[in-house]
């Protein structure tokens, strides 16, 4: 199986998950200039772009960008650093393959500034969670997480720094087991089968 990743940005995921061997079919994003198109092209993946601001609709882009996706017929679409909130329609259209990695320990700080909403409500540990996308925005199924301490003096770029640390171990982790077929959801719950499966992640002197 294959895996489409979605980007807008630098890609550092993306990175990690083509480190760890997974079979990246294509790199798509919304913005020409993510830096993560570069590092596709130059290890010989497929990029392509759909510039959101060209399309009338939330529900128009998402129809091209799902004709583009489809042409990959990816057992996986990993969101890395995608920065669009889906409709609805393409949310059903890849129920248990559109898959997210959000810096936070999820339900704790859904949405943005997670590092720094992280700071400023006094929390002790802080992390990153992969989660299975649903019409609920960073409320999916939860499938791995990693926590990290947060330290005396700690800024959000320093904070976010050591979470991200942490994304480059689980995602790569969790895209393997989903396209080995070893996820299962019962009642909102993710179970991995697989006996030796660790999916959670804490790293004391990240």
């Amino acid at each position: 199986m294959s895996l489409v990743v979605l980007i807008s940005g630098r890609g550092s995921n993306l990175q990690a998950i083509a480190a760890a061997g997974l079979p990246v079919a294509a790199v798509i994003s919304n913005r020409a200039d993510a830096a993560g198109l570069e590092f596709a092209r130059r290890h010989g993946i497929e990029t392509a772009v759909v510039p959101h601001r060209e399309f009338p609709s939330r529900e128009a882009f998402d129809e091209a960008l799902a004709r583009i996706v489809d042409r990959c017929a990816p057992g996986a679409i990993a969101l890395a650093g995608f920065m669009r909130i889906f409709t609805p329609g393409f949310v059903a259209r890849y129920a248990g393959r559109l898959i997210n990695i959000h810096p936070s320990l999820l339900p704790a700080f859904p949405g943005l500034d997670t590092h720094a909403r992280a700071l400023a409500a006094g929390v002790k540990l802080h992390g990153c969670t992969v989660h299975f996308v649903t019409a609920d925005l960073d409320q999916g199924p939860i499938v791995a997480q990693a926590a990290v301490p947060v330290l005396t003096g700690d800024t959000a770029a320093e904070l976010a720094a050591r979470v991200l640390r942490q994304e480059h171990v689980i995602y790569p982790r969790a895209l393997a087991w989903l396209l080995g077929g070893k996820l299962v959801i019962e009642d909102g719950r993710v179970r991995v089968n697989d006996s030796h499966a660790a999916q959670f992640v804490f790293s004391p002197d990240a």
